[in-house]
């Protein structure tokens, strides 16, 4: 009889940073019965709580439309934890019933006045009672729609700054000074201009230093690990330039549809949901120069510089350098799945991308003529999001082109989700007398190579919004110079036709035009 083996237990991850004791405070979720809040947001704090206790007390406050109260709002978060809390991550009763004590309601409409005065009294007794010492975390997980009335509102209640009355730690004080933070969620804004006239806003009432912008990508270990990879080793950093490097690759990729989300979708498409946050953020990581410190504001000058050294395209570039796709009826894991205009609340005529592969260049002296190829969609054959980069070949090959037959390129690909880890495509010899020549990966999982739990990207992001560091979310001028990027794009795409947005069927890896787009440099997409 043969015994199965079994996967080895992995080490509990570290979630507060070496040195850093995160102080009381209460959070305040706007939009805590919607859907972000209780798939995501609420079981993170739960895990976050329970499995990496602190010594200071975190309270979570509710602020929302529904009549629910305390002991409401407390059991729809229990039920919450058991619908969306992994299997082997559930509380049990005991650890339920102490996050539900850390649990609080406050009843309100988004414009009503009184509300905001009603949570600045119930934030007040919670300093009192519960300790929080005048600390104040704000979580916009609200339609973006919301958010101007939401913060002018909380500016106008003088909940935008600290107390000056407010004491830390029980009621004693302990010499610090109380902070409030803002969590804004993405989108940011719709286009340059409305980003522009939202930062004005959230500006007006609270200090940059106060804001945080989530993208939940760059709370993935495998994003933060591409600065780590670039500037702690040293055979990698000389490399990494138009001398070494052929071209590079990022891939997003979806195997689900649209999930119900029409109403934002048709408004967004790929480019505005994926390409503007997630793939700007990765990309400007992977280029940028290596900064002064790890200060937050170093990191953020180098990521912005890239993105401005990214020329906005005129509409003969993006005819050349752009493919939009949108996904037709196909057959995925097996499954038929329909189209994205039989999707529910989806225009029988929508010209939405639900694919984009696009080209760019970095015009500086590190990527000049490098090529960036960039690709994201729906209804792919698989999720992955990768960062592939393509070295050049040797200047001058000593095998033959027989003996070359089984090489590929030499290639480091950087794993984001789902298997998480990094893999580098290097030539050898095969065993034997022959020069044949074939590809060995040498690959690393994370998780396999540390044997410690990855950390969800959320909890990453809100532990380190609560010790006030703001390095792993998005600055003002970053929001601006994407969409810069994205306007230029989406505003040549509103003059060319319906027929320049190309179909694929679900399952596939997009349209032939986006094999196209690459084929014609000499080049082939590195599908995960």
């Amino acid at each position: 009889m043969t015994q199965q083996a079994t996967a080895p237990q992995l080490k509990k991850h570290t979630i507060w940073q070496s040195g850093r004791t995160p102080d009381p405070c209460a959070i305040v979720l706007f939009g805590a019965t919607g859907d972000l809040a209780q798939r995501k947001i609420l079981p993170t704090l739960a895990h976050l709580i329970h499995d990496h206790p602190q010594p200071e007390t975190i309270c979570i406050v509710a602020f929302a439309r529904r009549p629910l109260g305390d002991d409401g709002w407390r059991s729809m978060v229990l039920d919450s934890l058991d619908k969306y809390m992994p299997a082997d991550d559930k509380l049990d009763d005991a650890g339920k019933q102490a996050f539900a004590q850390r649990l609080f309601y406050c009843q309100s409409n988004f414009d009503e006045d009184e509300g905001y005065q009603r949570l600045k009294q119930l934030l007040e007794k919670l300093d009192k009672e519960q300790g929080t010492g005048g600390n104040r975390l704000y979580y916009l997980a609200t339609p973006p729609d919301t958010d101007v009335e939401i913060i002018n509102h909380l500016g106008k209640a003088g909940l935008a700054q600290p107390a000056s009355s407010a004491q830390n730690g029980n009621g004693n004080g302990n010499g610090k000074k109380p902070w409030v933070h803002i969590i804004t969620e993405k989108p940011f804004g719709h286009d340059l201009e409305s980003a522009k006239a939202l930062n004005k806003v959230i500006g007006s009432v609270f200090r940059e230093d106060q804001i945080y912008r989530i993208d939940h990508y760059m709370g993935k270990e495998t994003v933060q690990n591409i600065i780590a990879f670039r500037f702690a080793n040293s055979i990698m950093e000389p490399l990494w330039n138009q001398k070494y490097i052929d071209h590079i690759q990022i891939v997003v990729a979806e195997s689900l549809g649209i999930e119900n989300r029409a109403e934002y979708y048709e408004h967004a498409g790929a480019i505005k949901d994926i390409v503007q946050n997630h793939v700007m953020q990765i990309l400007s990581l992977t280029a940028m120069e290596p900064p002064a410190d790890f200060s937050a504001n170093d990191i953020r000058d180098e990521k912005v510089k890239v993105l401005r050294a990214i020329c906005a395209m005129t509409p003969e570039q993006v005819a050349e350098r752009t493919v939009r796709g949108q996904y037709t009826a196909g057959v995925l894991d097996g499954q038929r799945v329909i189209g994205y205009k039989e999707e529910k609340g989806v225009d029988p005529n929508s010209t939405t991308d639900t694919y984009v592969a696009l080209k760019l260049y970095i015009e500086n002296w590190r990527w000049a003529d490098v090529p960036i190829y960039i690709r994201t969609g729906k209804r792919l054959p698989k999720r992955s999001t990768e960062v592939m980069v393509q070295f050049k070949r040797v200047p001058h090959q000593l095998y033959s082109q027989e003996e070359m037959k089984g090489m590929k390129p030499n290639r480091l690909i950087l794993r984001i989700q789902p298997e998480e880890g990094i893999s580098l495509l290097i030539g050898a010899k095969k065993p034997g007398a022959a020069n044949d020549l074939s590809t060995i990966d040498l690959d690393a999982s994370y998780k396999t190579v540390f044997g410690i739990e990855l950390p969800e990207a959320y909890e990453r992001l809100i532990a380190d919004c609560i010790l006030g560091d703001s390095t792993l979310f998005i600055r003002r001028d970053e929001i601006e110079e994407s969409w810069r990027i994205i306007d230029s794009i989406t505003n040549a795409w509103k003059q060319m036709g319906p027929e320049t947005v190309y179909p694929y069927p679900a399952g596939t890896w997009g349209p032939k035009e986006a094999d196209e787009l690459i084929a014609k440099d000499g080049r082939e997409w590195v599908n995960p």
